[in-house]
């Protein structure tokens, strides 16, 4: 699979179905992106399990999603059937062999893999934004309320965080309005409804803490091959907008994690995006333009992101134009959309005058594929006709007795398991409410205990200071002298309270700032830069 920095993908063919070449991927162009493409049952989930294995063998980590459960197969050992011993005989694949790769299960909710969580401030507002489907205005209020928490030190968690402050911004609108431009209260309304749809949808389970840490999937195993994170996708697709946005969070994070490599060896990291169309359906611009220039840029740090997706056309031209590795599995061609495109496939490639592309792309059998990677300087290579190298390990989903294991065996076996609650914007509104008015604090639910910060030593100083809270206790005691304001700082305060209580009332997900007290300082996408 690994032969001299080069991962095995199968044998070309001439055109009377004689062998005529093994077909290569570099590893020092892996980074250089790629494309899978194809029919649905056309081998692209086999093709996608090769590659992850190759990568793997070549000590390079993977990180994919098993949209069906067939990809967590991967985890096992495979099993010499007939089909497959015929593949590599056809191929010439002497040295063929089953084998097992370092797994490790990752899952939204818990259920089939260690949690994933972030906090709404590594999401930021742009990502939201797409995951809440909100309107220009709608995307300006999250704006805003970003800026607040970040100056008025308020950590964004979760979907309550982030509730809580849109209550109070929708109380205090005409203040916000004076300092950061137009603050619409119906706006805050349909961003509030938002966030409960987002919690009835399960996105509730995403935001909080403990959050994931990019060098947990960028790990290598004692043998040195690299350990395939697998993220369990098939719940997580009844909510495609949040998959989708999931994955270009994760792809953000390590664009702003990550340093400057250059063009390495070998990639640091293989990214494959599944079901990619989801990325781009109906994004807006700004969103498309975010995802190119993450694209463009993600390959200097050592990363190759490799989408796939049925048809060709889903993918943007000025993302498609930067995928240097292809695979095009059969399309069918019996719609005008289809039969474009089939020209659109086929005009992508570098042509062989040995068969005309676009027939065989419709042509192409279960398994076989139009390969191009990149060889020599980094231009592509002559597209071939080529029969897929059989996987390694097994061809289709793990048992749960397997799966469970796996997940007991982890060398991330308990970090992400817990929820843990920590000090966040919500308990801040709830604890300057209690302190301005003597109001009785609302309970939250309980969740796994953790050690307590330190209590929270606020200033005014650098801060702007937010209408109502009380920052300072020279404040409060001047509060007597201004009488003018002294009927408006009442109502504030219980407007404040009442957002608590309102926010207490929502479902716990979980929580707290990784450094509080500092402005964010926010990346490509948006998202706090940890």
């Amino acid at each position: 699979m690994d032969d001299a920095g080069k991962l095995f993908l199968g044998g070309s063919r001439k055109p009377d179905d004689t062998l005529k070449k093994a077909e290569y991927l570099h590893l020092k162009f892996g980074n250089r992106h790629g494309l899978v493409t194809g029919a649905t049952g056309t081998g692209k989930t086999v093709t996608l399990q090769v590659m992850a294995e190759g990568f793997s063998a070549a000590g390079v980590p993977v990180f994919c999603s098993d949209i069906k459960g067939d990809l967590s197969g991967i985890a096992a050992m495979g099993e010499p059937k007939d089909f497959l011993l015929k593949r590599a005989e056809q191929i010439q694949f002497a040295d063929y062999d089953n084998a097992a790769f370092p797994t490790i299960f990752w899952d939204l909710y818990g259920e089939k893999g260690h949690r994933v969580r972030t906090t709404i401030a590594e999401m930021g507002p742009l990502l939201l934004a797409r995951l809440m489907d909100a309107t220009e205005a709608q995307e300006g209020v999250l704006n805003i309320a970003f800026k607040i928490a970040d100056e008025g030190g308020l950590p964004l968690l979760d979907l309550k965080d982030l509730q809580a402050l849109l209550t109070y911004m929708g109380e205090h609108a005409g203040e916000i309005s004076q300092r950061y431009g137009f603050v619409s209260k119906a706006s805050v309304g349909s961003l509030q409804r938002g966030l409960l749809v987002l919690e009835q949808q399960g996105a509730e389970h995403f935001f909080g803490e403990p959050a994931l840490k990019i060098t947990d999937i960028m790990r290598t195993s004692q043998d040195g091959r690299g350990v395939i994170s697998v993220l369990a996708a098939d719940k997580l697709m009844m909510n495609p907008r949040l998959y989708a946005t999931f994955l270009l969070w994760l792809l953000s994070e390590l664009f702003e994690e990550l340093p400057e490599v250059g063009d390495p060896e070998k990639p640091r990291l293989v990214f494959f995006f599944d079901e990619a169309h989801l990325l781009f359906s109906e994004a807006p611009k700004v969103l498309l333009e975010r995802v190119e220039q993450v694209v463009r840029l993600i390959r200097s740090k050592g990363v190759g992101v490799y989408f796939i997706t049925q048809n060709p056309l889903d993918v943007p031209e000025t993302v498609l134009a930067q995928l240097g590795n292809r695979v095009q599995h059969a399309l069918r061609a019996y719609t005008p959309r289809e039969q474009k495109a089939v020209k659109t496939a086929a005009d992508t490639f570098r042509a062989n005058p040995e068969f005309k592309t676009d027939e065989a792309i419709t042509q192409l059998g279960t398994g076989e594929a139009l390969v191009s990677t990149l060889e020599g300087k980094g231009a592509p290579s002559m597209v071939e006709r080529t029969l897929i190298r059989p996987p390694a390990a097994r061809i289709g989903p793990l048992t749960d007795d397997e799966r469970r294991k796996i997940l007991n065996t982890s060398p991330v076996a308990g970090q992400y398991d817990k929820d843990v609650d920590r000090e966040s914007a919500f308990e801040i509104l709830m604890a300057r409410a209690e302190k301005a008015g003597k109001a009785p604090v609302p309970k939250r639910a309980e969740v796994e205990p953790e050690a307590a910060p330190a209590p929270r030593e606020d200033s005014a100083a650098g801060r702007w200071s937010l209408p109502g809270f009380g920052n300072d206790e020279a404040e409060e005691e001047e509060a007597p002298r201004k009488k003018a304001g002294a009927g408006r700082a009442g109502y504030q305060r219980e407007t404040v309270i009442e957002a608590a209580m309102k926010s207490a009332a929502r479902s716990v997900a979980s929580q707290v700032a990784n450094q509080i007290g500092r402005a964010l300082v926010r990346g490509i996408l948006g998202s706090l830069k940890r």
